[in-house]
């Protein structure tokens, strides 16, 4: 397994579709990568990319990029976009507190976070990727009226979503509180699944989500 990640990391530079730390982007996504004028969507910690990929199917006309600080997920995710032909995919291996040094004020439209480590311990809090330290973040490159996603298995970060997302005054758009239970369509995006959440629902467990802006 390790010769298998070592492989990985040494083709990960040489992926077209992968960028490290990419500060030279900024602002410069849909002209010099994209060349379309696209909204941009982000998946953070998107681990092997299947939201990433997900949606790129679904979007044709939205420009998707997955964020992950490990380097071997990040290669699962730009192998199968590059497998699958998908020219609107792209995938930044960096950490999620560097965006606003990767894209621009108002430079993104939408950003999923699905499934993220909930870190349950109180002394934690400040690495929940919807505290308040991130959503100061994502203000800085949203666009006005940008929205943000939040997948999760884990109820204590739903309840902290939700309490901390009405402290900071942010707008929620809607709750499901259990996804695969709720009247969806076909189409719905809700409905792509993660490796975690596949084996979640295996589980019994249930799936909740959270829209909002700000």
């Amino acid at each position: 397994m390790a010769r298998k990640k070592l492989q990985r990391y040494a083709e990960l530079p040489l992926l077209p579709n992968v960028f490290y730390r990419p500060i030279h982007m900024k602002g410069k996504w849909q002209s010099e990568y994209f060349k379309n004028g696209n909204p941009i969507t982000l998946e953070l910690a998107c681990g092997r990319g299947a939201y990433t990929i997900g949606l790129a199917q679904r979007f044709p006309e939205r420009n998707l990029v997955g964020v992950d600080a490990k380097g071997d997920r990040i290669w699962k995710g730009a192998k199968a976009a590059l497998t699958l032909q998908l020219a609107n995919v792209a995938f930044l291996r960096g950490h999620i507190e560097w965006l606003a040094d990767y894209f621009a004020a108002g430079e993104v439209e939408e950003i999923w976070i699905t499934f993220p480590e909930p870190h349950p311990k109180r002394s934690k809090a400040k690495s929940r990727l919807t505290s308040p330290r991130f959503l100061n973040i994502y203000r800085r490159i949203l666009r006005s009226n940008g929205r943000i996603h939040l997948k999760t298995d884990d109820e204590d970060l739903f309840d902290f979503t939700t309490m901390t997302l009405q402290a900071e005054g942010c707008r929620i758009h809607q709750i499901v509180a259990e996804v695969h239970h709720a009247d969806m369509s076909e189409a719905d995006v809700l409905k792509i699944q993660t490796t975690y959440e596949t084996r979640y629902l295996a589980e019994g467990r249930t799936i909740k989500y959270v829209c909002f802006g700000f």
